[in-house]
C-alpha cells in the first residue's frame, strides 16, 4: 500500500509567458525525471510537445508527468496560459489538489493570472506562490506581493527574500531559518551555498520574518498565547500553522527566485512537500445522483471504498486514445470492468500509463489518489465519471462555457472530406469547448472556439497532425436575439384529413426576461381548459423554437411565456397538436415583441508602453470599446477596457503596428449587449444573404 499522506497533486499554473514551463523542466531536473534541461525559447521543453507548442513557445494542452522529491510522490499538471485555453487551466484545477501560481517579477499579476486565480478560488484549490524572473529588467518582488493583495485579493505570506534584484540577483533568503541561499553563476541548479544573509539585509529579515509568524500563529490559539507572552515558537509547529493556513486558503505562502537561471526552485519544492495538502486532507469531491442533484455522500480518498474516478482530459496520440482519470477512491486494476455514469454503459480497463508529458510507463494497477491515463476507452469524454457498476455514483461534472466566434471550413477534397470528418471528432473529445456544426443550408463545417488563436490552432492541428487541408473561411460572432416588448396572442392549430384531425387553441403571453435567465415557462389556465397533460407540449414547442431567432436566424436569449387559456377537443387534440401550435405561436408572435439582436462582448485587457496610450486608447474607441480603468506600472500600462468581439478581430496585428510591437493584450467573453441599429442591420442583411447562398 503506497501511503497517500506522502502524495501531491499539484498544477502549475500563471499568465502566458510567466515561466511555468520553464519552472516545470527545472522541476523535473531537480527531481531526476530528466538530465537535459529543455528550453521553452528554443522549441525543446519536456512538456511542450505539440508542433504548435514548440512554434509559438506557449502551452496549448495541460501536459501531465509523475516525479519524486524528498519520498513525496509529485503528480504535475503544466497548464496552459493563454486566454483562449482556459479550459485546460479550469479543468486540470477541477481535479488538482493543490497549485503553484507562477507571476512574473516585472510584468505582476497579468490578466490571464486572474482568471486562473478566479478559476482556482472556485475549485478551492490550495496554492503556493512562486514570483519568477527576479533576474528580468524592471523585476520587483515587493511590487508583486502588493500586487497580489491588491488585484487578486489575496493574502501572501512571503517565506523568501530575493537577495540582489535584476541582473544582480544572486539567491534568496529562507525566513523561517535566516538562511541565504547563493546559487553560483555557473547555471547548475545544485551549485549552491546555504550561508548567512547579508548584514545589510538584517533589518529586513526580521521585518518579513515577524509578519509571517503573526500570520502563521494566528492558526493555531494556544501557539498564539505563548508567542504574546514573548516565546517565539519553533520551526515546526510553524510550518503545521503554515500548512493550515495555507490547506483552509486563508493565506498563500510566496517564494521567489529565476526558473531559468535556477535559483530558488528547491525552495518551491519544500514548499509543495511542507504546505500544500495530500489528497486525504482536501474537501472530499460531492456525489451527486442521475438527476445531477448532490446526494450528500462524498468520494472518500480511500483505497479500500468504492471506485470513483473522473475523467478530465482526453488526448488523442500515436497509440489510440488516451483517457486522463483521477481516482478519488478505491483501485482501478487492468482488465476489470468500470460503468461510466453518464453514458450507462460500462467499460473494460485496459491498459493503464503513468504519463510523462509523451511518454509513459505500464503499471497493473492505480489507487485513490493517483493521476493516470487509461488506453482504448471508447466512449468516455472529458467530465464522465467512472465508478464501481455494483456501486455507483456520479461526481460533480464539469461545466464548460459556450464557444464565442465560428468559422467555416471546406476540405479541399473529397479525400480531405472523410478525414476530416474522423480528425474533427477526435477533437472534439479531446476540447470541450470546441464545437462543430453543419450548416442545415449551406452544408458548410462550422468550427466554433474560444478565440481567433483557439481556432487558428485547429485549424494547425487539422493541417499537421491529420493531414487535412482546408479552406477557411471569415471568422463569424455568435451574435443572438431577444425581445424587448411584451405580447399578447392567440394561435389555433387546426386540421382536418378525415378520420381524426388536429385541434389546439392556445393564449399566451411572450415577454422580455432578466439578463441571464435564459427560457421561463409558466402556466396560468385553470378549469382544464387546456388539460395539464398537454402543458408539457406547449413548453417544449416554445423552447425548441429559441434555437432559431426570427431576425436572422440566430438562437434567442432571455423570454418568458406565460399560457393564459385556450381550449381543446375531446378527440383531436394531442400533445403533438400543442406542440405545433406553440412552435408557430412563436414565429406568429416573436416579431410582434420587438426582437432584437445582442453581439458578445468581450473582456479586453491591453499592455502598452506609455508612449502609446493615447493611440491604443482611440483605436479602441473606434472600435466601439469602453475604457473601463488604466493602470501605470513600471514599464507600461495596462488598459481595461470592453469591446464588441465583432470589432475585434485581427486586433494583434495592429496593437503590435500601433505599439512597434511591444503591445500584448488577453480577451475573454464578459456579457451579451443590444446591438447598436446600425450595426444590427448590417449583421441582419448579411447574414440572410449567406443563408440564401
Amino acid at each position: 500500500m503506497t501511503d497517500l499522506t506522502l502524495y501531491r497533486n499539484i498544477g502549475i499554473f500563471a499568465h502566458v509567458d510567466a515561466g511555468k514551463t520553464t519552472t516545470t523542466e527545472r522541476i523535473l531536473k531537480l527531481t531526476g525525471k530528466i538530465h537535459k534541461l529543455g528550453e521553452v525559447h528554443d522549441g525543446a521543453a519536456t512538456t511542450d510537445f505539440m508542433d504548435q507548442e514548440k512554434e509559438r513557445g506557449i502551452t496549448i494542452q495541460s501536459a501531465a508527468t509523475t516525479c519524486f522529491w524528498k519520498d513525496h510522490r509529485f503528480n504535475i499538471i503544466d497548464t496552459p496560459g493563454h486566454v483562449d485555453f482556459t479550459i485546460e487551466v479550469y479543468r486540470s484545477l477541477k481535479v488538482l489538489d493543490g497549485g503553484v501560481g507562477v507571476f512574473c517579477g516585472s510584468g505582476g499579476v497579468e490578466p490571464q493570472s486572474e482568471t486562473n486565480w478566479r478559476y482556482a478560488n472556485d475549485s478551492e484549490v490550495a496554492r503556493i506562490i512562486f514570483v519568477n524572473k527576479l533576474d528580468r529588467m524592471g523585476a520587483d518582488f515587493y511590487r508583486v506581493v502588493k500586487q497580489v493583495e491588491d488585484v487578486l485579493g489575496a493574502h501572501p505570506v512571503v517565506m523568501t527574500l530575493p537577495i540582489g534584484i535584476e541582473e544582480n540577483f544572486k539567491g534568496v533568503v529562507d525566513l523561517l531559518t535566516r538562511k541565504a541561499w547563493i546559487w553560483d553563476e555557473s547555471g547548475d541548479p545544485l551549485n549552491y551555498e546555504i550561508v548567512d544573509p547579508p548584514a545589510e539585509m538584517a533589518d529586513l529579515v526580521e521585518e518579513w520574518r515577524e509578519k509571517l509568524i503573526e500570520t502563521a500563529v494566528e492558526q493555531d490559539d494556544a501557539v498564539m498565547e505563548k508567542y504574546l507572552d514573548g516565546e517565539e515558537p519553533d520551526i515546526d509547529t510553524l510550518k503545521r500553522c503554515i500548512r493550515k493556513g495555507t490547506i483552509n486558503l486563508d493565506f498563500f505562502p510566496t517564494f521567489c527566485g529565476s526558473a531559468f537561471k535556477n535559483k530558488g526552485v528547491q525552495l518551491v519544492l519544500d514548499g509543495v512537500v511542507d504546505y500544500l495538502p495530500s489528497p486525504t486532507e482536501v474537501v472530499p469531491q460531492p456525489e451527486v445522483d442521475l438527476e445531477g442533484k448532490e446526494t450528500g455522500n462524498v468520494a472518500i480518498v480511500d483505497p479500500e471504498k468504492p471506485l470513483r474516478a473522473l475523467a478530465f482530459k482526453i488526448m488523442d496520440d500515436r497509440f489510440g486514445a488516451l483517457t486522463f482519470i483521477r481516482i478519488y477512491s478505491g483501485k482501478l486494476e487492468k482488465g476489470t470492468t468500470v460503468l461510466n455514469t453518464f453514458t450507462g454503459k460500462t467499460e473494460r480497463i485496459g491498459r493503464i500509463v503513468e504519463m510523462h508529458a509523451d511518454s509513459r510507463e505500464e503499471l497493473s494497477s492505480a489507487q485513490a489518489g493517483d493521476i493516470v491515463a487509461v488506453i482504448g476507452m471508447k466512449n468516455v469524454q472529458t467530465g464522465h465519471t467512472l465508478c464501481d457498476p455494483k456501486n455507483p455514483a456520479t461526481l460533480e461534472p464539469m461545466v464548460f462555457p459556450d464557444p464565442v466566434i465560428s468559422v467555416a471550413v471546406a476540405p479541399k477534397d473529397k479525400a480531405a472530406s472523410e478525414k476530416m470528418g474522423v480528425a474533427l471528432g477526435k477533437m472534439i473529445a479531446e476540447d470541450p469547448s470546441f464545437r462543430v456544426e453543419t450548416d442545415e443550408d449551406s452544408g458548410e463545417t462550422i468550427l466554433k472556439g474560444m478565440g481567433e488563436l483557439h481556432l487558428d490552432i485547429k485549424v494547425d492541428i487539422l493541417k499537421r497532425t491529420h493531414g487535412v487541408e482546408v479552406t477557411v473561411g471569415k471568422p463569424q460572432v455568435a451574435y443572438r436575439e431577444t425581445i424587448t416588448q411584451r405580447t399578447e396572442d392567440s394561435y389555433t392549430h387546426k386540421k382536418q384529413t378525415g378520420g381524426s384531425g388536429q385541434f389546439a387553441k392556445i393564449d399566451y403571453v411572450i415577454e422580455p426576461g432578466e439578463a441571464g435567465s435564459g427560457y421561463e415557462f409558466e402556466s396560468k389556465v385553470t378549469g382544464g381548459n387546456v388539460p395539464r397533460e398537454f402543458w408539457p407540449a406547449v413548453e417544449k414547442g416554445f423552447k425548441d423554437s429559441m434555437d432559431r431567432g426570427v431576425l436572422a436566424g440566430y438562437p434567442c436569449l432571455d423570454f418568458k411565456v406565460t399560457l393564459m387559456d385556450g381550449s381543446y377537443h375531446p378527440v383531436d387534440s394531442s400533445a403533438v397538436a400543442y406542440e405545433i401550435a406553440a412552435k408557430s405561436a412563436y414565429r406568429q408572435s416573436m416579431p410582434k415583441a420587438g426582437p432584437q439582436l445582442m453581439e458578445p462582448i468581450m473582456k479586453v485587457d491591453v499592455f502598452t508602453p506609455e508612449d502609446h496610450v493615447g493611440d491604443v486608447i482611440g483605436d479602441l474607441n473606434r472600435r466601439r470599446g469602453m475604457i473601463k480603468a488604466q493602470e501605470a506600472g513600471p514599464t507600461g500600462v495596462r488598459i481595461k477596457a470592453e469591446a464588441p468581439l465583432s470589432e475585434m478581430f485581427g486586433y494583434i496585428g495592429d496593437l503590435r503596428t500601433m505599439t512597434s510591437g511591444r503591445g500584448q493584450f488577453s480577451m475573454e467573453f464578459s456579457h451579451y449587449m443590444p446591438c447598436p441599429k446600425n450595426v444590427a442591420d448590417e449583421v441582419i442583411k448579411e447574414t440572410l444573404e449567406r443563408n440564401k447562398k
